[in-house]
């Protein structure tokens, strides 16, 4: 098949432009600052098989898994009626964790099905045993509500809305996903009807056109095995560590990613999904290439082995849901390992390797937050300060809007200075963040990771300094360790001090 570059990029650009619409309706329409501030949010759009047509600016790990969601609904789950929205939040239906909802339309042209809308949105709060919906327990059942795949009719939405903490959120932040797909399937129509017959090709030309410099990009590393871990930490009941073992082997134009060996699941929610696995090795796989856009196209040179059972790859019951935030990240970081013995001179330092989990609440309200940290450096460049790294792109909550919402005071929010890895190009700095709770009886999750290893440093750069947790209490601070759950009173204020980057490069 012959390409024309520049067309393909338009056409890829256009199709684009139907979910970064969608997400655009379903930032400004939500309710909670989860998704209205943070935009903890991801849409996209397939094609009658199931195949990504084009993806939004997002969040990597919604986006990598949302079409494994996709073929396995049109493999087994119920028949999708034209004019109807259905839903699902399960983990072990190719789900990420529970409070990821995703929401899907059909688009039906001219007698036929040309494709499908999908938006999932991080819901503040979905029930189960905590504020937030950020548990520590040993299983899934005490996460939260689990939605299997079915019609979202108003009476299954409203089912589903009284078992959490704030129903009338989840109704009206449910009612975006509905009017993002809505909206999306009328752009994506007038997309269809506007080139006709074509339309369909058009498609499948993006799709193959990416997969070609998909694979072009793979046949640039040297063939070979590559291998890379790395590990959890601070995972009570499991020796306090739990490591995730890569095989990674390029073989011309194709990669496969082999996590056997890795740690089996554990009774506690870090464990991750298949879906979460595959999207941290199409992230991996997506760095390596130099497009400006992504379909599903990327994705089919690419092979993911996951053994069931671990934590790369849990099964029922095994609580999931920081494996979405926390496992995802450190198989990115086992992933660079492992790749940067086949390009030193490529391959930037490990960045902060968490998302900084932090929810809070009572009976009747909920915060939830992830936090930036400090990204690698890399050949080129410093790494950047205080942002969301590899598997998370979204924003913070704006101190205005955390404190007009809920009762809590933000104290200090900064960059913590000194944090990143010295080397002739540096880690990026961490952040400290203070939050101090104005009531009694507030219930606070903090679910983290390199809270005792450090991010590591690239070719004698050094590592970023680990992130620390600290509960102050009477002037008194303690330090509480990667994962806990604490009930704070009014005046207490918790401490999140996020790990800086790893350096690159001898310092000259």
């Amino acid at each position: 098949m012959r390409f024309d570059p520049l067309r393909i990029g338009l056409f890829a650009e256009l199709f684009a432009s139907v979910p970064e619409e969608m997400g655009s309706v379903l930032e400004r329409s939500s309710f909670s600052p989860n998704i209205k501030e943070r935009r903890d949010y991801s849409c996209a759009v397939f094609d009658a098989n199931g195949r990504l047509v084009a993806q939004a600016s997002h969040i990597p790990v919604h986006l990598g898994a949302m079409e494994f969601l996709m073929r396995k609904w049109l493999e087994s789950g119920p028949e999708i009626e034209p004019d109807k929205h259905y839903f699902t939040n399960d983990p072990y239906f190719a789900g990420t964790h529970l409070p990821d909802i995703t929401v899907l339309r059909a688009v039906d042209w001219n007698g036929g099905r040309i494709g499908y809308l999908a938006s999932r949105a991080h819901h503040s709060d979905v029930g189960g045993t905590s504020p937030g919906s950020v548990a520590l327990v040993q299983s899934i059942e005490d996460e939260g509500v689990r939605i299997v795949p079915s019609e979202m009719s108003w009476d299954a939405m409203q089912a589903f809305a009284e078992k959490t903490r704030q129903p009338k959120e989840r109704r009206l932040d449910l009612s975006a996903q509905i009017a993002a797909a809505d909206i999306g399937v009328r752009r994506y129509l007038t997309l269809a009807q506007k080139y006709g017959s074509e339309f369909s090709g058009l498609v499948d030309q993006c799709l193959a056109y990416t997969e070609l410099l998909t694979r072009r990009a793979i046949e640039s590393i040297p063939d070979g095995e590559y291998f890379g871990s790395d590990r959890l930490e601070d995972v009570p009941h499991a020796g306090g560590f739990l490591e995730i073992k890569l095989r990674i082997q390029v073989k011309g134009d194709l990669i496969t990613f082999d996590f056997d060996g890795t740690a089996r699941q554990a009774a506690l929610g870090i464990n991750a999904t298949e879906a979460v696995a595959r999207s941290a090795c199409y992230y991996v796989t997506r760095c390596l290439t130099a497009l400006n856009f992504t379909n599903g196209g990327c994705w089919i040179p690419v092979t993911v082995i996951a053994p069931p059972g671990t934590i790369v790859n849990a099964v029922h019951p095994a609580p999931v849901v920081a494996g979405n935030t926390e496992t995802s990240q450190r198989i990115v970081d086992a992933a660079f390992r492992a790749l940067r013995c086949a390009l030193p001179d490529v391959i930037p330092a490990c960045s902060q390797g968490t998302m900084n989990n932090v929810a809070m609440g009572g009976s009747d309200w909920a915060y939830y937050e992830t936090i930036g940290g400090g990204c690698g450096a890399g050949p080129r460049l410093d790494g950047a300060s205080g942002v969301h790294c590899h598997m998370s792109n979204t924003r913070n909550t704006p101190v205005e809007s955390l404190e007009v919402d809920y009762p809590i005071r933000v104290l200090r929010y900064e960059l913590r200075d000194g944090s990143g890895g010295e080397g002739l190009h540096k880690g990026g700095s961490g952040v400290v963040r203070e939050f101090e709770s104005l009531s009694d009886g507030t219930t606070t999750t903090v679910v983290s990771e390199r809270r005792i290893e450090r991010p590591c440093g690239a070719h004698g750069g050094d590592p970023g300094s680990a992130g620390r947790n600290v509960m102050i209490r009477d002037g008194i601070p303690r330090d509480f360790g990667g994962k806990f759950v604490v009930e704070m009173r009014a005046g207490d204020v918790l401490r999140i001090e996020t790990p800086g980057g790893g350096g690159w490069g001898k310092k000259r």
